[in-house]
């Protein structure tokens, strides 16, 4: 299905702009499609692009709130779930920026695991930032990247080619979950780590706070 401004706009709005006025958010947001510099990882037919006063609080935690929002809102408008990667929220460039950082990491990360052959543990990620690690290693000869664990404690693994993949190690009682700040179990290498199964894995405008929230511009 193709999206459009026109034919998402009304949806949203009649789901966002509630919860971001009842919420007392100093935020407004505008529909654009986006130019995607990384098609490959992401390639939104519609992005949802959020300004205002509370917009640091959206990015916190590693846009926890922002994501959690685009979920919400994904359900409320009751798109399939094969269709979700079609509308993006972002805000401060968010997502480029985190994908340039993903990709980054992937590549020290590799070049620490075939310095030492240890398996490296990332931290848990959405499915949508383990795809970056994935794609950014995809033409390694010597190493392979796999997501082990099981919900939020999913996360992405990089072995030695000849090694087989280790299971997710145990998360402790009370750590939390993706995206937390300052705390959590870490391994040796220094990554927070994840819990579950082995599973494997290839590949502008303001308002008063309190005051009804502005919907898209």
């Amino acid at each position: 299905m193709k999206y459009t401004l026109d034919s998402l706009r009304p949806k949203l709005e009649q789901f966002l702009a509630p919860v971001l006025d009842r919420a007392g958010f100093e935020l407004s947001y505008e529909l654009r499609a986006p130019e995607n510099p990384h098609p490959e990882v992401e390639n939104p037919e519609i992005t949802v692009v959020f300004s205002g006063n509370d917009v640091e609080l959206l990015l916190e935690n590693r846009a926890e709130l922002l994501l959690a929002l685009e979920h919400l809102s994904m359900e409320a408008m009751r798109l399939p779930a094969e269709d979700h990667s079609k509308v993006s929220f972002d805000a401060n460039d968010y997502r480029l920026l985190r994908v340039e950082e993903l990709r980054m990491s992937a590549l020290a990360a590799a070049e620490k695991v075939k310095r030492t052959r240890v398996p490296f543990h990332f931290n848990p990620m959405t499915s949508r930032e383990r795809r970056v690690i994935h794609i950014a290693l995809r033409d390694e000869k010597d190493l392979r990247s796999e997501s082990v664990g099981v919900g939020p404690a999913r996360a992405v693994v990089i072995v030695p080619a000849d090694m087989p993949t280790p299971p997710a190690p145990p998360m402790p009682y009370g750590a939390p979950r993706h995206g937390s700040r300052g705390e959590g179990y870490r391994s040796g290498n220094g990554q927070r780590r994840g819990n579950g199964p082995r599973e494997g894995h290839n590949r502008g405008g303001n308002r008063p706070r309190g005051g009804r929230g502005r919907g898209p511009r």
